[in-house]
């Protein structure tokens, strides 16, 4: 389906006009629900007709239309109250109600009005079906909803200098007041005042100042918000949060004009104490998990310190050089403990821990022609169940490729590192210039504890491929491949180069 710029292009509209309309859809399901009435939001079309460019259904009635319009259009002249709409500037709510599949539906037309020139036309239509004797709540809806729907004739809703409704913004459902000139409530829905409430207000809200009687709940021993002010006594589009009484209230302020003049303000309310608990809880298990990597790495660290001590005393060089693999190994285990410390997931940027092991790798090179490895592509964001892994197997190929392959007295020796992020996997390449692989090499039998462990990880551990064959050009290429599952965390995706 296309999307509004899409449509909105193929009648004629652009530039601000369209963000314009961005921002109405963003925040019309509040008109909706005001009005227990589906919106279509209809454009003019060069040509004179109409197309659907959006439409929202309402959570508080049932739909006047079950199938969907959107890129439907109308000849000219067979709209008339379209037409009215975009002539006269003005809501048009004449003519009897519509029969849609046995349903009688009442249209009303309302102008989309931005800088002083209608751009599109809101039809609001009523699903008849189930009318009844209207209640407090539906006429203070209703109400609400005639001073927003003049607002949007009139171009000053949504609000030009509003930000983009959140997702989890306060919806009609959630809570409503309606307050008057004064700042003072003169209608609060039952689940508004149960979240006053909650906040700890004893009294009826219906009445009161809002503003001191919000900031006179608020728990917080601190300066007041002038936020709070402002959004509980109606005087500006912002959002804001009221604690107290061990409840958390979020507030929405809608400041109402109609016919050029203040008229109040519609704050909508939603109770969020179980959603800022849980989030809290989040962010307090985030930092237990970041506090157990950071003590892992100290852990690491001080094992290769004993290790690093213990090899000091050593007089084999055999054993020796054992306990310094051993430190390397421990070493690039901690790299990963001490990068998840610093990240509030368990996703680690390889590349940076690429480049730390690769630096700590030619450290073991020979004095005398030391050689730095060379990374090249991009291995990016992995999960800590690859990335752990990955950093020993990098350390025991380019440590192999540094101690036995290339050859001390060698000045031009060459180790590279190629990382390609494909679709479904990840191919890392290792490739010396060095001496080679011996003529009898064989994986199966080989000697090599560094190699084994690699073996092990790619192929048990991270479920790949292990391949060690001799560079075309001299020296040695090993090639590892590992799948990449696509609903692992952090794994993202980029094309093939």
């Amino acid at each position: 389906m296309p999307t509004l710029t899409d449509l909105a292009s193929r009648a004629g509209i652009a530039g601000p006009d369209v963000d314009w309309l961005h921002a109405l859809l963003s925040d019309w399901q509040l008109l909706a629900d005001l009005s227990f009435a589906d919106l279509v939001l209809w454009a003019p079309t060069p040509g004179g007709g109409w197309l659907a460019l959006a439409q929202m259904r309402p959570t508080t009635a049932p739909t006047a239309f079950p199938d969907d319009v959107v890129e439907s259009a109308w000849p000219p002249g067979k709209r008339p109250s379209l037409d009215a709409a975009l002539a006269e500037r003005r809501i048009c709510r004449e003519g009897d109600p519509e029969w849609t599949r046995g349903v009688p539906v009442r249209h009303e037309t309302i102008p989309v009005t931005r800088a002083d020139r209608v751009i599109a036309v809101i039809e609001r239509s009523t699903n008849l079906s189930a009318a009844r004797t209207p209640s407090r709540l539906d006429i203070a809806y209703l109400r609400a909803a005639d001073d927003l729907a003049q607002m949007v004739a009139a171009g000053t809703f949504p609000n030009p200098g509003q930000e983009p409704v959140l997702v989890r913004s306060p919806r009609v459902g959630d809570g409503l007041l309606r307050l008057g000139r004064s700042g003072r409530v003169s209608y609060a829905s039952p689940n508004a005042l149960s979240a006053y409430r909650r906040l700890g207000l004893t009294a009826d809200l219906v009445g009161k100042p809002l503003g001191p009687l919000t900031a006179g709940l608020c728990a917080s021993a601190e300066p007041r918000d002038d936020q709070l002010m402002l959004a509980a006594s109606g005087r500006a589009h912002v959002e804001t949060e009221v604690e107290g009484n061990g409840s958390v209230v979020q507030l929405r302020a809608i400041p109402l004009v109609v016919d050029g003049a203040a008229s109040g303000a519609l704050i909508l309310i939603r109770d969020v104490t179980e959603l800022r608990r849980t989030e809290r809880e989040l962010l307090s298990k985030d930092a237990t998990i970041r506090e157990i990597h950071h003590r892992v790495k100290n852990n690491l660290q001080t094992v290769a310190a004993l290790l690093r001590l213990q090899a000091r005393r050593l007089a084999a060089p055999e054993a020796r050089a054992a306990l310094q693999e051993a430190v390397r190994r421990v070493g690039s285990i901690a790299v990963v403990h001490e990068t998840l410390s610093h990240t509030p997931e368990e996703v680690v940027d390889f590349d940076d821990i690429a480049g730390r092991v690769a630096m700590m790798a030619g450290e073991v090179s020979a004095p005398e022609a030391r050689v730095t490895p060379t990374l090249l592509g991009e291995f990016g964001m992995l999960p800590a169940a690859i990335a752990t892994p990955l950093a020993l197997v990098l350390t025991e190929l380019m440590q192999n490729a540094l101690q036995h392959g290339l050859s001390p007295a060698r000045a031009d020796g060459l180790l590279e590192v190629t990382a390609r992020r494909l679709q479904d996997r990840l191919s890392v390449t290792v490739t010396d210039n060095g001496t080679g692989l011996p003529a009898d090499f064989d994986m199966d039998t080989t000697p090599s504890l560094g190699l084994q462990i690699v073996r092990t990880l790619v192929e048990a551990e991270l479920g790949g491929q292990l391949d060690i064959a001799p560079n075309p050009s001299g020296g040695t290429r090993v090639l590892v491949e590992i799948p990449l599952d696509e609903q692992a965390p952090g794994v993202r995706r980029s094309p093939v180069p």
